[in-house]
């Protein structure tokens, strides 16, 4: 589990690239080294990978398949920034809130709104049943990185970013058109679909207990006729 609270980033210095498979190595900041071992969880931009290989401070990670086709890091290149979060341990600090490290989907930057005490990006989400789970103050995660949702219209949301974020985090140097990870609040996630079965089942039980009702009106009908 993660807390979305990024610990770093690093660049990624090396790319071994295959058919449907990549190998990537990040350069790992030194303060996020001590314990690192191999079969380690560590999240890259919000999505959970198992460290492969240490060579110093040089981390490889594997990505399969679906891990290249769900999130942006097979859109990576040598010199790009990664957002990285070891893996939380029992008595941590929740500062953002406990994400599993399983990206859902990727949203495009659509808007980037700038000032001088204000920092608003826009995403576009294309699969707009999963609109449904972002909501309002709701919790996000984008690129590993634990945010409150903004404003929502249609398939598109903001959020709103402080000066911190912007520094610790890759979200500042976004262009637009870029994508990024998204993994939506568990919970939430959850709570909306348990709401959407029971209304679905109580509209059954209400169809089911008109039939008969129908029944009895189309036999008297047939027996007048």
């Amino acid at each position: 589990m993660f807390t979305g609270i990024v610990q770093g980033k690093a660049p990624l210095v090396a790319i071994d690239e295959k058919s449907n498979f990549r190998t990537h190595v990040v350069k790992f900041p030194a303060e996020l080294l001590p314990g690192i071992e191999t079969g380690a969880s560590v999240a890259n931009n919000g999505c959970c990978l198992t460290v492969t290989k240490i060579e110093g401070d040089e981390i490889s990670f594997d990505l399969m398949k679906e891990t290249l086709r769900l999130t942006n890091l097979g859109d990576l290149q040598l010199g790009d920034y990664v957002n990285l979060e070891r893996a939380a341990k029992f008595g941590d600090e929740i500062g953002g809130h406990l994400m599993s490290g399983h990206i859902i989907t990727v949203a495009e930057i659509a808007k980037i709104f700038t000032s001088e005490n204000n920092h608003q990006i826009w995403f576009r989400i294309h699969d707009k049943q999963l609109m449904k789970y972002i909501l309002h103050k709701g919790f996000i995660g984008i690129d590993g990185i634990s945010l409150t949702i903004g404003d929502v219209v249609n398939n598109r949301f903001c959020v709103h970013l402080i000066p911190e974020t912007l520094e610790r985090t890759t979200l500042g140097k976004k262009r637009l058109g870029q994508r990024v990870n998204i993994e939506i609040d568990s919970q939430t996630q959850a709570i909306v679909d348990t709401v959407e079965r029971v209304l679905a089942q109580k509209e059954r039980e209400r169809v089911a207990s008109q039939q008969p009702e129908t029944l009895m009106e189309e036999c008297a009908i047939n027996e007048e006729r």
